[in-house]
């Protein structure tokens, strides 16, 4: 038979610890953000070396010349919106055409 109490030593008498362990809808408002923030942090503290990455990259084909810090922000933009927006690409190629006699 396994024993599952939990003891915390090191004290001057042995006090037996209660882990409790609540399901998610007996959870309060404060609790599902303290575990969501925990979350947050987790995942960002993860995307933190690619974010430093991404900025060597940029700062490589700066310095290399092989393209502008403006270039590769359009180059970006253009990326973004076709991966984002791609039903909608035509839409806006459309009304760049139509405003490029009116501006």
């Amino acid at each position: 038979m396994m024993n599952d109490d939990f003891y915390v030593t090191g004290v001057s008498t042995m006090d037996q610890v209660v882990i409790e362990e609540k399901f998610a809808h007996e959870k309060t408002t404060q609790e599902h953000m303290a575990d969501y923030l925990e979350s947050i942090k987790a995942i960002e503290d993860c995307i933190k070396p690619y974010q430093e990455q991404k900025r060597d990259l940029k700062t490589e084909y700066v310095e290399n010349g092989w393209l502008s810090k403006e270039e590769i922000s359009l180059a970006v933009k253009a990326y973004r919106l076709v991966k984002n927006n791609l039903d909608e690409l035509d839409e806006l190629l459309d009304m760049v055409d139509q405003l490029r006699g009116k501006v």
